[in-house]
């Protein structure tokens, strides 16, 4: 799911705010226009960044929290189809919105994009989410190095651990009274950018 919404004039688009931290910040105040569509289809996110150009002429601020959690698994066992759906939302999609999306925050007094670093690179049983989360998280840094001067700002943040489905998926049992509740690690993140 993909949203750009209005708040006190600024335009934000949340790619992932069906559920988790992506459906916090969302809820976090003003209107909202939502555009349910798959990340991994090119044509689709075309059309929603020209749209959002044809109504608003910009964006503000994106917050990029769509994610494609594969089952754990060990290295050796990959399922095929996981990992490759990995690699479409995690990494691809990333590499195709970027170039979407840079001339809309450019657009923008101060545009700036945020991305969500949980990558779990190299922990046991994360192989296809760790490895795809990295390679999304490499594409922002490489991105928040050239546009150090020029713009738009690109921030990578390390969220607190919460009580998402995905959490609950990779860690079953947990005691999830200990979680940072969404909603405010969604106030601390945009406290972060200022909104």
């Amino acid at each position: 799911m993909t949203e750009p919404r209005t708040s006190a004039d600024r335009i934000a688009l949340v790619t992932g705010a069906s559920r988790g931290l992506g459906a916090a910040i969302k809820a976090a105040g003003g209107s909202a226009t939502l555009a349910p569509m798959d990340i991994a289809v090119d044509e689709a996110m075309r059309t929603l960044c020209r749209g959002i150009f044809d109504r608003w002429g910009r964006v503000d601020l994106w917050v990029h929290a769509a994610v494609h959690a594969a089952p754990l698994a060990p290295t050796g066992h990959l399922d095929l189809k996981d990992w490759e759906k990995s690699v479409a939302i995690n990494a691809r999609a990333t590499g195709v919105l970027i170039p979407f999306v840079e001339p809309l925050l450019r657009a923008a007094p101060a545009g700036t994009a945020l991305f969500l670093d949980d990558a779990r690179a190299g922990q046991k049983f994360f192989g296809a989410y760790g490895a795809t989360k990295a390679a999304q998280i490499a594409l922002a840094r490489s991105w928040q190095a050239e546009t150090v001067k020029t713009g738009p700002r690109v921030l990578i943040e390390t969220p607190a651990p919460m009580p998402t489905a995905t959490r609950a998926r990779f860690f079953p049992g947990e005691d999830r009274s200990a979680l940072s509740p969404c909603a405010d690690e969604a106030r601390r993140l945009l406290g972060l950018l200022g909104a």
